[in-house]
């Protein structure tokens, strides 16, 4: 049965790729220094707290990294998901969590946003390895996963997977759902930049830009009013680059 799943799996996604909305070929990230960048960001803006993980309805579950194909993400996440439902491992295989956030980018003078994986090349998913190595249920656990197409490893010490530490667990979750409610702007702005207002008071000035701060994603603008330069701050989605 294991083989006649993996056969459907490829079939459906032979010649297929999703590329994620970066494009860009991903580094090897340990789970701790995204875990370390998103805390960063959480206290750029005065948040300290991670949101908390829902329990397993099975206790002994754990959370653990996969490597996947870069771009296959999503196609590991459907093939595992329907794995889980043909082996009937429903109480040891829980969740399945693409680590991706929103981005938006100003094209034309629109804004358009998309997906994109901030641990392009990892899936996380949450598992019960109960009698790994010696026999039991954990076995056949760890097969399925590393048999899903696509899949290439688990983050650990050779074939034996680690858990996540809770900490981590939180605070990539957290950076999940913070993104959800504030996208992340693509554009990137510099010092000494020329750029245009297009919303607020302000919209339809040109200023220069004084400061860049990327964690708030807000532009300090020295604009010209009644001759005098002065300093406007704004967000990054108020303004758009001039050409």
């Amino acid at each position: 049965m294991d083989n006649l799943i993996m056969q459907q799996d490829e079939e459906n996604t032979s010649g297929e790729s999703e590329s994620n909305a970066s494009g860009e070929q991903p580094e090897v990230t340990p789970a701790a220094e995204a875990a370390s960048q998103a805390q960063g960001e959480a206290a750029g803006d005065g948040q300290g707290e991670a949101a908390a993980v829902a329990p397993p309805s099975n206790p002994n579950m754990k959370w653990y990294i996969i490597h996947t194909y870069s771009g296959f993400e999503r196609k590991v996440k459907e093939s595992l998901e329907s794995r889980v439902q043909a082996f009937g491992l429903q109480e040891k295989i829980g969740k399945v969590l693409i680590p991706t956030e929103p981005v938006t980018e100003i094209r034309g003078g629109k804004k358009y946003t998309t997906e994109r994986a901030f641990l392009p090349g990892y899936v996380l998913v949450e598992m019960d390895l109960s009698g790994f190595r010696s026999g039991g249920d954990g076995d056949q656990v760890w097969h399925i996963v590393k048999s899903t197409p696509r899949v290439t490893g688990f983050v650990g010490t050779g074939n034996d997977p680690t858990p996540m530490s809770p900490e981590e667990v939180n605070t990539i979750v957290y950076r999940i759902d913070r993104g959800k409610d504030k996208p992340k702007f693509k554009v990137k702005f510099e010092k000494n930049e020329s750029v245009r207002i297009t919303e607020g008071p302000f919209a339809n000035f040109n200023g220069i830009v004084d400061e860049v701060n990327e964690d708030r994603e807000t532009l300090k603008v020295m604009v010209t009013i009644f001759g005098r330069s002065t300093p406007v701050e704004l967000e990054f989605g108020q303004v758009e680059k001039v050409a």
